[in-house]
């Protein structure tokens, strides 16, 4: 019979579990981060991992959207503060680009390349995929409804655009030694299309 553990126990336990999974990540990637390893670093049985989150990729997930969360957050904290002077698409491309390029320094974020992106998004329930794409959308929608844009504009294709530029963001090394300018010249692209 599993142990039952208290409110705290259990907030305990996927605090510890997220921890220690972003630290995995952050030095194994998603294929080599194990079950066996997690539980044995926050000192589990592994039956109660199981109690908590149905695969390791779930997990593994919940702490990429935990740090993309705080990213989202604070860009749109930024933007609402801009959101109340004169914006150019200029100054927009420069917000968006600077926390594209701080998405690129953040240790989870920055080794993932796309094998472990696909691996992750592969193992990971459909729902789960659709959900998390859905969400980035109404953020996206939340975001721009501070701005000027064109009537007509589909949120979805915005959101699509800007998932395609964090997509290639995990081709930097390919991209070569004018991605700054080519990640910069997508985002401006999109920024024009955008605003009125």
């Amino acid at each position: 019979m599993p142990k039952s553990y208290s409110d705290q126990e259990r907030e305990y336990i996927v605090q510890r579990l997220k921890e220690e999974a972003a630290k995995c990540l952050a030095q194994y990637g998603v294929r080599r981060t194990t079950v066996d390893e997690l539980v044995k670093r926050v000192g589990i049985p592994k039956g109660t991992f199981y109690l908590f989150y149905k695969s390791k990729e779930l997990l593994l997930f919940e702490v990429i959207q935990d740090q993309h969360e705080a990213i989202n957050n604070e860009l749109g904290a930024a933007l609402s503060a801009i959101s109340k002077t004169k914006l150019s698409a200029e100054t927009l491309t420069d917000l968006v680009f600077q926390f594209f390029k701080k998405t690129e320094e953040m240790p989870i974020l920055r080794l993932l390349d796309t094998d472990e992106v696909e691996l992750l998004v592969r193992k990971l329930p459909r729902e789960v995929v659709e959900a998390h794409f859905q969400d980035d959308t109404d953020t996206i929608g939340q975001m721009l409804s501070m701005f000027p844009i064109k009537k007509d504009l589909d949120v979805n294709t915005v959101s699509a655009a800007f998932h395609a530029v964090y997509f290639a963001t995990l081709h930097k090394a390919d991209i070569g030694e004018n991605y700054d300018e080519a990640l910069r010249f997508l985002i401006y692209g999109i920024v024009k299309q955008m605003m009125k």
